[in-house]
């Protein structure tokens, strides 16, 4: 068992799938605009105050709000059982849980609860309903991989996320940064350590493979948006990264071959030629250029915290 790691137990309400993460801003439009041209999401449902923007067979992976601006105000995971199961777990564990059925559509019945430290609703679904989109352009990503987060207290989150949700522990940066999955990848949810920064670090999409990631760079170039950081291979993960800011400046994070534990069991991660160890099973790395690109130089604001 990983020093890192809680011990095993029955999860209140186990995550199986990162659902959705929500951004305010004041020009939905425009964020709306980026996420339909520049990467090829397929917008479900839409009105002057929110629109449900989706890459795959669910009802939605990112929602736009008007609002004064921000990025990760809400974060959606699906759960595997049952909702009432769920409800009463968290309860009997003394978290406050509501029960919603106003939420958005595609998503009737959700339990919201605050995620601890940061104080960001967190919604609880057993399923989305079926999207209207078929395969997409080709610079669409295939899904929404992860979100990372700035949190007060390391500790408190983690034991937040195994001990309630299920999740696992992947690996640690020095002492600042955890990764957790909640399914066979690295991670879905990567938290870092600040008592000065806060809200979303930055959020991440899928790509297939090299090509299409390669696809969506020449789009995103086509369309005047520039990386900041990568190509790059992280050591975390080893998933091959770029980073562009958004049109409200939020970091996107559009990555390809991402570690995966195809069995818990076991305990290592899918042996890829790029791992330092083998087998690769989670560990607490270095801080240093290296963990955070392996091809090349680290920006600093990366790693703040």
């Amino acid at each position: 068992m990983p020093s890192n790691s809680t011990p095993p137990q029955a999860a209140a309400a186990p995550v199986s799938k990162l659902g959705y993460v929500e951004f305010s801003t004041p020009d939905p439009d425009r964020l709306i605009e980026y996420y339909q041209s520049v990467l090829g999401f397929h917008v479900e449902e839409r009105s002057t105050a929110e629109a449900f923007l989706t890459t795959d067979f669910d009802h939605h992976s990112v929602v736009v709000r008007k609002g004064s601006g921000g990025a990760r105000t809400t974060v959606g995971y699906q759960i595997a059982g049952s909702l009432d199961d769920a409800a009463k777990d968290l309860g009997d564990a003394g978290v406050e849980v509501s029960r919603r059925s106003d939420i958005a559509p595609g998503t009737p019945d959700v339990l919201v609860l605050a995620e601890p430290g940061t104080g960001v609703p967190l919604h609880l679904y057993a399923a989305q309903s079926a999207s209207g989109t078929g395969a997409g352009p080709a610079h669409r990503p295939t899904k929404l991989g992860h979100v990372a987060a700035f949190t007060p207290s390391l500790d408190t989150i983690q034991g937040f996320y195994e001990g309630l949700l299920g999740f696992r522990w992947s690996d640690t940066i020095g002492d600042f940064f955890v990764f957790l999955r909640c399914n066979a990848d690295h991670h879905a949810a990567n938290f870092l350590q600040s008592t000065t920064l806060t809200g979303m670090h930055h959020v991440a999409y899928e790509m297939r493979d090299l090509n299409h990631l390669q696809t969506t760079l020449d789009h995103l170039a086509s369309n005047d948006y520039r990386l900041h950081w990568g190509p790059g291979r992280h050591g975390p993960g080893h998933n091959i990264f770029t980073y562009h800011r958004d049109p409200d400046g939020n970091t996107i994070e559009l990555f390809t071959q991402l570690d995966m534990m195809i069995d818990e069991a076991h305990g290592y991660f899918e042996p890829r030629p790029w791992h330092q160890d083998s087998p690769q099973v989670p560990k607490t790395w270095e801080v240093d250029a290296v963990t955070a690109n392996a091809w090349g130089p680290v920006l600093p604001e990366m790693l703040d915290h």
